[in-house]
């Protein structure tokens, strides 16, 4: 098994011990925010709320030319429109790239990464990394880096969706952690802000519930505490696909912010709510929260536009 090495990055201002639950919303901005997007918003919110917890907000933008015109300052009209309160500044991780080659650099000294120079066209239609760099001894620059993975099984209790495991080694191989044009990959960036941040639970959509056991690998080699995780049920359109900005989803309304919020909490099948200002009805659905309510599987039972 590889070598763990905890990198001692100190928690940010807000981030609190692990027995204080810390949960987030992180969305991407490559698009408007969407039905989908209101439902994780929701979720995490009322989910952190009804422990007594923090709730933070932070931009994952790392992925910086897919950063579409004016879909930040839509999210943080989102937060403000829904009356949702983070309870610490939000961030946005393209301000915060020298703390992710920080990482990268910690994880090279201890031989735990390495540059690779497969292409896709090289790597063909093979989704599992050979390790055809792993001990090329490649210089990092202009090179993409990939972690090395061990040959264990990966375990994990959804706390909707069940236990999942993976062998990486087995079922993904080394996996990247920057690209070869330069962009730190989700992977990294999400695993180290999780920990400076002081997560402990995420709650996020069943689409991204593939993604766990590298962070969780990730998180392992760099010596971080384990996280709680809760992957929603996606909502879905008409013709069957989750809602995405790829899949031309409705941008929020944010005139209609009471009855979406409504409209979301019915998506998660939780107790009614009475229409008032968003403030008063979240505090009625935190008051409310039961998480057994939430449909299991990996897509909303009802198709919403």
């Amino acid at each position: 098994m590889l070598s763990n090495s905890s990198l001692a990055l100190p928690l940010e201002k807000g981030g609190k011990a692990a027995e204080h639950y810390v949960g987030r919303f992180a969305p991407s901005p490559t698009g408007p925010l969407h039905f989908g997007s209101l439902i994780t918003a929701v979720a995490s919110y009322c989910d952190a709320r009804a422990h007594q917890g923090q709730w933070v907000v932070r931009i994952e933008d790392t992925d910086i030319p897919r950063i579409f015109p004016g879909s930040e300052e839509h999210i943080l009209r989102c937060i403000d429109a829904f009356q949702f309160e983070p309870d610490t500044e939000i961030i946005f991780q393209k301000d915060r790239l020298e703390i992710y080659e920080q990482v990268i650099a910690h994880l090279h000294a201890q031989g735990l990464v390495y540059a690779c120079q497969c292409t896709r066209k090289m790597l063909g239609s093979n989704h599992i990394y050979q390790g055809t760099c792993r001990n090329l001894g490649l210089p990092l620059q202009d090179q993409a880096i990939r972690i090395k993975v061990d040959a264990q099984n990966i375990c994990f209790t959804d706390r909707l969706q069940g236990t999942h495991y993976s062998n990486l080694q087995q079922d993904l191989g080394d996996f990247v952690l920057k690209r070869r044009d330069g962009i730190i990959n989700y992977q990294l960036a999400v695993v180290v802000d999780d920990y400076l941040q002081g997560m402990t639970h995420v709650v996020r959509g069943a689409d991204l519930l593939d993604n766990t056991e590298r962070q969780i690998w990730l998180g392992q080699v760099l010596g971080y505490p384990r996280l709680e995780y809760m992957h929603l049920p996606l909502a879905m359109n008409d013709q069957g696909q989750k809602l995405s900005k790829q899949n031309m989803a409705q941008a929020l309304d944010l005139s209609q912010a009471a009855p979406l919020l409504q409209q979301a909490l019915q998506a998660l099948h939780q107790p009614a709510v009475d229409l008032d200002t968003p403030r008063i009805m979240l505090q009625q659905a935190i008051a409310q929260w039961d998480i057994q309510h939430i449909p299991h599987g990996t897509a909303l039972p009802q198709i919403y536009q």
